[in-house]
């Protein structure tokens, strides 16, 4: 398989080198760099430059990607289109689609059907596209998830949201009261030994985890809480809160309650798209079961 990307350069790149405007300007990796260099897989105008060359405003650049750049070369996720997926926005390299709660975001076998990456699927199989995993959510968790298109953005995705250049941004409705309007929290969260699907603060193997957040609405008994990922680590947010005495309602492992649904949305992605440089703000509207409870 072979990835043919075709992108022009910004003016805020002016003037920059080709190995500049890669991996300074687009984000590439070392790699992906070095086999367009020795393979001469690109084009300024239709012609191949040196890396120390200098790169202008308006020139279309042509990059051939042949496949031994990438970990994971093909997306090999099993067309179901058993469920129409709700797409917030799309461009050629990713989407951004709104996950329902109920589902979970990626198959764990093989052969496996029903998940989300199944129905993008199947809604990209005639654009010539794939999709490839970003980051997840949780199956009880609805939102905003970003799906990139291709294996080349993948990394430059993960960069990003590293970096919290990217910011994802969830709404929750938790049992109690944050101590104060708003604040950040800190606690390393690692495995549970007594359960394999759970994490626990300051479990075995923690890895350090920051969430910032802010208290929107509260009555007697409840708080309505906007939460920013600075770290990704597996049900952050879930611990995070349940270790703040605050666990979320309808969260299945980290609370004892009774409500049908787990009240945590990813609301908003502040997105940075690839290549452009393009700021936005994509948001995910929120379920109506959120109101009724």
């Amino acid at each position: 398989m072979q990835w043919v990307l075709k992108k022009q350069v910004n003016a805020e790149f002016s003037g920059m080198t080709v190995r500049e405007l890669l991996a300074k300007g687009w984000l590439l990796p070392r790699k992906f760099i070095h086999f367009l260099r020795i393979n001469k897989n690109i084009t300024f105008n239709g012609k191949y430059r040196n890396m120390n060359e200098k790169v202008h405003a308006g020139e279309v650049v042509v990059m051939k990607f042949e496949g031994q750049e990438f970990r994971t070369q093909t997306s090999n996720y099993l067309i179901d289109d058993g469920y129409k997926i709700d797409v917030l926005y799309e461009n050629d390299d990713l989407l951004v689609v709104n996950k329902p709660a109920g589902i979970k975001s990626h198959p764990n076998q093989p052969l496996e059907k029903g998940t989300l990456m199944n129905y993008v699927a199947a809604y990209l199989k005639d654009k010539d596209a794939q999709p490839y995993m970003v980051h997840r959510l949780d199956m009880q968790t609805s939102g905003a998830m970003i799906i990139a298109k291709n294996p080349v953005v993948v990394p430059i995705l993960d960069l990003l949201i590293s970096q919290g250049i990217i910011k994802r941004e969830y709404l929750a409705k938790v049992s109690g009261h944050l101590p104060k309007s708003k604040g950040k929290i800190d606690f390393a969260i690692g495995k549970d030994p007594t359960d394999k699907r759970k994490r626990k603060i300051d479990g075995p193997q923690a890895k350090s985890a920051l969430t910032y957040y802010e208290v929107l609405e509260f009555d007697d008994k409840t708080s309505l809480v906007a939460l920013q990922l600075r770290t990704g680590r597996t049900h952050q947010l879930r611990v995070h809160l349940q270790g703040m005495g605050t666990p979320i309602i309808g969260d299945p492992l980290y609370n004892h309650d009774d409500n049908e649904q787990m009240l945590l949305h990813g609301a908003k992605q502040r997105l940075v798209i690839p290549f452009t440089n393009e700021h936005l703000v994509i948001e995910a509207p929120l379920p109506q079961y959120f109101s009724s409870n």
